[in-house]
């Protein structure tokens, strides 16, 4: 199914989609990694950029959405 024109995604999306399962593995475990790492400078008053947090948690979203996508059209 064609995601990106339902739900107007950005470029980013459209290149998950091109992605294998375990490419997008590897991607959500950095990217959790990130996520992790942006909320410990947040507590530490490090973080200069508040918004990379939800834009981590989306793009986190979306890779979970893909892989779940990929999983029932295998089965």
């Amino acid at each position: 199914p064609d995601l990106s024109k339902k739900y107007n995604y950005s470029m980013e999306f459209a290149d998950l989609k091109n992605k294998n399962e375990k490419d997008l593995r590897e991607l959500l475990a950095e990217k959790r990694d990130e996520l992790r790492e942006l909320r410990f400078k947040a507590a530490e008053k490090q973080l200069k950029n508040v918004q990379a947090i939800p834009k981590c948690r989306k793009a986190i979203a979306r890779i979970l959405t893909l892989l779940t996508v990929k999983n029932k059209i295998q089965s």
